[in-house]
């Protein structure tokens, strides 16, 4: 395909826009530059001049054809983006034309422009940039509804999260310990388990050296945690539940290493533990609108008093999301990656 220039275009020059929208499924090469028409925004929803944008795990599945996006949502990947509105459709006040905001989408990311529902988007303050404000939705989104929602997550009680300096254990951790919790973290190596703990984990294992379930059982003495984040699936799943104390939670947002698990259902029932989990693209709009809300109450003054940011790992222009998947797919990045139209 035909790789186009990064310059951006504005809605009064011309009607198409650069962006990212892969014709077939494949490796990170089938991520080239196309041109397609500027979306318009429907009703209640808003149009935004994409200033930066999420690269996140579920684009990687997208691309491999493995994520399909849900109906009515764009071919085009990406999950979160940050800009200006430029456009609003109809029930939108026009006076949020100009507003800087950071935006959950259901897809069309990868691009110089962006529709979003109004109700999944929350405004940027001065404290924080617009590239690290496009690092925060998806995360921001998906560990508040399934630690502190779902998770029944406390002050007080010990976490234990799997891919700890991958971008949602990046965002975990920091909401955990502003939120009371003891965290610990899993990491694929020494480096990278020192990285978790300047991020503010207590503790770190390296699952590729050392038993994570024996670690957790001797960093709780035995009792083991009261909340896992799981993004791993598969063999981790009786694994974790070794991990889990009595009355515990365990929450998979995840499968990467398989969607079966094999547990002990008699062990679950006597120490009455709770397995659950959830995905956040396909829910309703109401859903996202209702957390977008919670956030903005609970979570965003962290966010303005400068508490809470995101850990950034690099950015890309558009034109380079090969190489951005590429790192993602080789594991080396710590926080978030992002792509800059």
């Amino acid at each position: 395909c035909r790789q186009l220039p990064s310059s951006p275009t504005t809605l009064s020059q011309s009607p198409q826009m650069i962006c990212i929208d892969p014709a077939e499924a494949g490796g990170p090469d089938v991520l080239c530059a196309v041109e397609r028409p500027i979306p318009q925004p429907g009703a209640g929803e808003v149009l935004i001049r994409v200033a930066a944008a999420g690269v996140n795990r579920p684009d990687i599945l997208q691309r491999r054809g493995m994520y399909p996006p849900p109906p009515g949502a764009p071919t085009i990947p990406g999950l979160e983006v940050a800009g200006e509105i430029v456009g609003v459709g109809d029930g939108v006040d026009p006076a949020r034309i100009g507003q800087k905001i950071c935006a959950l989408v259901a897809g069309g990311g990868y691009a110089q422009y962006c529709t979003a529902p109004l109700g999944q988007c929350l405004p940027v303050p001065d404290s924080l940039s617009l590239v690290e404000a496009a690092a925060l939705p998806e995360t921001l989104f998906t560990v508040w509804s399934n630690v502190f929602d779902r998770g029944q997550a406390k002050a007080g009680e010990t976490i234990l999260i799997h891919g700890g300096t991958s971008g949602i254990g990046t965002m975990a951790i920091a909401l955990c310990k502003l939120f009371g919790l003891t965290v610990i973290v899993t990491c694929g190596s020494d480096d990278k388990c020192a990285a978790a703990r300047a991020l503010g984990a207590d503790h770190a294992i390296n699952y590729a050296a050392d038993d994570f379930a024996a670690a957790v059982q001797s960093l709780t003495g035995g009792k083991g945690v009261q909340l896992i984040l799981d993004m791993v699936g598969g063999d981790y799943v009786p694994r974790n539940m070794a991990c889990l104390a009595e009355d515990g939670r365990h929450v998979t947002i995840a499968v990467q290493r398989g969607m079966t698990a094999e547990i002990n259902i008699a062990a679950l029932m006597v120490r009455r533990q709770t397995l659950t989990g959830s995905t956040l693209r396909a829910r309703p709009l109401d859903f996202k609108a209702k957390l977008a809300e919670d956030l903005l109450h609970k979570v965003w003054p962290l966010v303005r008093a400068g508490k809470l940011r995101p850990v950034m790992d690099q950015s890309f222009p558009l034109t380079e999301a090969a190489a951005a998947h590429a790192r993602m797919e080789a594991g080396a990045h710590i926080g978030k990656i992002v792509l800059i139209p």
